[in-house]
């Protein structure tokens, strides 16, 4: 019995760990073949760069834990901040800033 039970254990512990460390993809090769190759090849890397689109931002890193819509720019373009609480795994907090659609800021900036 004790055994059964141990072996039950183990047998969900190695499916948790396999299923945590699985690349979830976001996005389907056809999905993303308009963009420009330099916009492929970043999303496929789940980076994010000043003026890709909120599509592409969705692409490289899903969804955002939180959007929060602000006043418009001055000169009267949407904006809204999204907030990742685990940008890829890394536990670290990004906020995007877009305005009329695209990534006008991105902090803390990104390590190069």
């Amino acid at each position: 019995m004790k055994s059964g039970f141990l072996y039950g254990v183990f047998f969900l512990v190695v499916l948790l760990s396999l299923s945590c460390c699985a690349k979830s993809v976001r996005y389907s090769q056809d999905e993303i073949k308009d963009f420009p190759p330099e916009v492929q090849e970043q999303i496929k890397q789940g980076k994010v760069a000043l003026g890709m689109t909120v599509r592409q931002v969705r692409f490289a890193w899903g969804a955002p834990s939180e959007i929060n819509v602000l006043q418009p720019s001055e000169e009267g373009k949407p904006r809204e901040e999204w907030i990742y609480s685990n940008v890829l795994g890394t536990y670290l907090e990004r906020r995007l800033l877009f305005i009329d659609g695209k990534v006008a800021d991105i902090y803390p900036e990104p390590k190069q």
